[in-house]
């Protein structure tokens, strides 16, 4: 099992903080996961772009980057302000 991690505006897209499930086999790279997500959530659209950094088990991760055997994936938005 895997936790999901949504941080930000990617909580009100997917409509949950987290969730914890099993991950389909086909994905193996953060790149699958995004394009996995974007399909999962339809009303976030591109809501999982490039733009969303990853972290593996807490460490931020270059892209793409196999998923291994993470057991939590948490996904950082962009943040704006000024």
């Amino acid at each position: 099992m895997t936790v999901l991690i949504y941080l930000g505006r990617l909580a009100d897209l997917t409509g949950t903080p987290e969730e914890t499930l099993d991950l389909p086999a086909n994905i193996e790279t953060t790149a699958d996961l995004r394009t996995w997500l974007n399909t999962r959530f339809p009303a976030a659209e591109t809501g999982f772009d490039t733009s969303v950094r990853i972290a593996l088990d807490s460490e931020i991760c270059a892209e793409p980057s196999p998923i291994g055997a993470a057991r939590e994936i948490a996904f950082l938005p962009p943040v704006g302000g000024g």
